[in-house]
């Protein structure tokens, strides 16, 4: 990406907005509402003058995923209000959901900001430091003395909620010190800890029962960025501070005594219980649509008034149902879960995924993010988070915020140069308008590179002979045996297998000489970005990450017709790599029809030649329906829009005729032994 031109006060406003938004939420929600609209507004301008396709940005797949789990959150609470017929009290949840759609525009204007690690931990340690500020402010306000106010249950606003967020807050800015600590910055990381371990203190002050739960999980989360030596003792660490709050707090032991004792769970507790079943009750009666944003709340009200023993609900919990997946259950149906689902485990998982980088900023980021989701899905244990306006809104901003800043570390990760000789190999036959630009992008990471033209009748051969060191022409095997052919020909510790329809772009070549400056792996998967019609497909048949990369030594590619696969010798280990490897599969429509019909015969032909077999039409019906079913939802091709549609019919029918072919070959076989 192509640096910014921008005056240094307009990218800055964002980095100040996000640090007011967060560090001012437990102090009020006002604060946080108004930064993340004014941050939202900016970024809707930058959106507007297309800042950063100026730049050569290309978004990130992940960054898609994220938005597509946010919308989808909104549209299935429209739908939800839609359907109960627009009623005023499911308008004003709707209200609070709406919020999620900022998330595109808040990641774009942290993004045109630059915004990085740094700015991330600083805002999560304003986090910490308000909670601190408002036990202060309580103190000097409500209380004579310290003593009296740590006696009391303590939280500014909502108890719950401070607590949850307080919590939270504490536990972002100790990975927020170790990131510091990390970089060098002592004196910061030390200020950073104290706030974090201070606030981890008030929010224990709030009484919270989730967070007797919530606080061991989040400490856990940091193991990963201790050493493997620590880790051990780490977790022993979380078990002693669990059992010292579960025996130290008045809300947890005496339930469980009760309980002991036979004397039940306790009021608060039973009455939760009592209202899951309620709502569950309610989600079986409605399992597609749910009662509606509204309808909850009137089916509560008249259980409460029809049945007597019911009536306490009444009291404590019309508004919603006290834990996130019911809540969206009994409101929404299934199809609730599934975006209650999409928005605490997408960002879980995309985050994750990177909480081991070697890299220091994205694994501390990586774990930021990772916490916000684990922290919400136990705080959604006993609350209905996503229906609390600040809950929602400080998750919309603690998610936009890292999943900012983790790709624009991630992008700036990449600065080592390999030092081994690496080898790539291209198999080619009538790539004329493909040969030249692939060549060129292998020069990237390649010393060597080998072309094995299989009797082209245009001029790939001759433009080969151009960027290549080697260009031999040859018979065709099929793609296993050719493919083979060329490894032998490598003389390079590493191999770059590419077909001659792709491409290795920029950022991918920079993570790949990056890798093998100190391989952490014999062998890496590199996504694809199949590019047709002038779109690039992000899901859908993008989903895939073929192996191209591995360690020449031992290796072998199978002897199949289509399809082949590399032979890695076992125990070798194999990783992916995060930068896309563009596949212009089709010229144009016409081309893509005649390469499917190529590959879906020599498909059958391949299973012949094993021995499989098709014995009725029922067989490739249903594989191509499956692959539609894969390649258009699983791996949400949907999100490509009518491309990605065209994609999923595309390989449908492929998978069809493949099996529909080997129908008819089993046929042709059996003919010729009765003849």
């Amino acid at each position: 990406m192509n640096r910014i031109n921008m005056n240094q006060p307009i990218r800055m406003f964002p980095i100040i907005l996000i640090m007011v938004g967060l560090g001012g939420a437990l102090l009020s929600s006002s604060v946080l509402a108004i930064a993340t609209l004014f941050l939202a507004i900016s970024g809707l301008a930058f959106i507007y003058n297309k800042t950063l396709l100026k730049t050569g940005w290309e978004t990130p797949k992940e960054l898609r995923l994220l938005h597509f789990a946010f919308w989808f959150f909104v549209l299935v609470s429209a739908l939800s209000w839609a359907l109960e017929g627009f009623d005023y009290e499911g308008g004003k949840t709707f209200g609070t959901h709406a919020r999620l759609i900022l998330f595109w525009p808040l990641v774009i204007a942290l993004t045109v900001a630059g915004f990085r690690a740094r700015h991330l931990f600083l805002a999560t340690a304003l986090v910490a430091l308000s909670s601190l500020a408002a036990l202060l402010i309580a103190h000097a306000a409500e209380y004579e003395n310290i003593g009296q106010l740590l006696n009391t249950r303590f939280g500014a606003g909502n108890l719950i909620i401070f607590g949850n967020l307080a919590l939270l807050g504490g536990v972002l800015a100790l990975v927020g010190g170790s990131y510091f600590a990390r970089a060098g910055k002592a004196p910061v990381a030390i200020a950073v800890f104290g706030l974090g371990a201070t606030a981890i203190v008030i929010s224990i002050l709030s009484g919270t029962r989730s967070n007797l739960i919530a606080l061991p999980v989040l400490l856990i989360l940091l193991l990963p960025l201790v050493g493997p030596k620590l880790r051990l003792p780490g977790l022993a660490a979380v078990t002693v501070i669990l059992l010292a709050l579960l025996f130290s707090s008045d809300r947890m032991p005496q339930p469980i005594e009760d309980a002991l004792e036979g004397k039940g769970l306790g009021p608060g507790i039973e009455i939760r219980l009592e209202l899951w079943q309620e709502t569950a009750n309610i989600f079986m009666e409605h399992p597609w649509t749910g009662v509606g944003l509204g309808g909850y709340s009137s089916s509560i009200e008249d259980l409460a008034d029809s049945q007597p023993e019911h009536a306490d609900l009444r009291n404590c919990c019309t508004g919603h149902a006290h834990n996130d997946l019911l809540n969206n259950a009994a409101t929404s149906g299934i199809p609730g879960i599934l975006s209650w689902g999409f928005l605490i485990f997408v960002p879980m998982v995309i985050f994750a995924k990177n909480i081991f980088n070697s890299h220091q900023p994205s694994a501390h980021i990586a774990v930021a993010g990772t916490m916000v989701s684990a922290g919400y899905l136990v705080f959604g244990l006993t609350e209905a988070t996503f229906n609390r306006s600040l809950f929602l809104t400080f998750y919309l901003l603690a998610i936009a915020g890292p999943a900012s800043a983790l790709f624009a570390e991630l992008s700036s990760s990449y600065f080592r140069q390999r030092k081994v000789k690496v080898s790539a190999t291209i198999i080619a036959k009538n790539e004329e308008h493909h040969i030249a630009d692939c060549l060129k992008s292998a020069r990237l990471v390649a010393d060597e590179v080998i072309v094995l033209d299989s009797g082209s009748s245009d001029r790939t051969a001759e433009i080969a002979k151009e960027y290549a060191d080697v260009v031999e022409v040859t018979d065709w095997p099929g793609f296993g045996i050719q493919k083979q052919r060329a490894l032998e020909k490598a003389t390079g510790e590493w191999v770059l297998s590419l077909d001659a329809d792709e491409r290795i772009t920029p950022e991918l070549a920079r993570e790949i000489n990056h890798h093998l400056a100190a391989p952490d792996a014999d062998a890496y998967k590199l996504p694809w970005a199949v590019t047709i019609y002038g779109k690039r497909l992000d899901f859908g048949r993008s989903g895939r990450a073929p192996l191209r990369l591995f360690r020449r030594e031992g290796v072998r590619f199978s002897d199949a017709l289509v399809h082949e696969r590399i032979i890695i010798p076992e125990g070798r280990k194999i990783r992916t790599l995060r930068g896309r490897l563009t596949h212009y599969t089709h010229r144009d429509f016409g081309h893509s029809l005649e390469k499917s019909a190529k590959y879906a015969w020599l498909g059958a032909m391949e299973k012949h030649r094993k021995g499989k077999k098709t014995r009725t039409m029922i067989y490739p019906t249903l594989r191509g329906l499956m692959t539609f079913v894969q390649v258009y939802f699983i791996r949400f091709g949907f999100l490509d829009g009518a491309v990605g549609y065209l994609t999923a019919v595309t390989y449908a029918q492929v998978t069809f005729n493949k099996y529909a072919g080997l129908w008819t070959l089993d046929r042709t076989t059996a003919d010729d032994s009765r003849n």
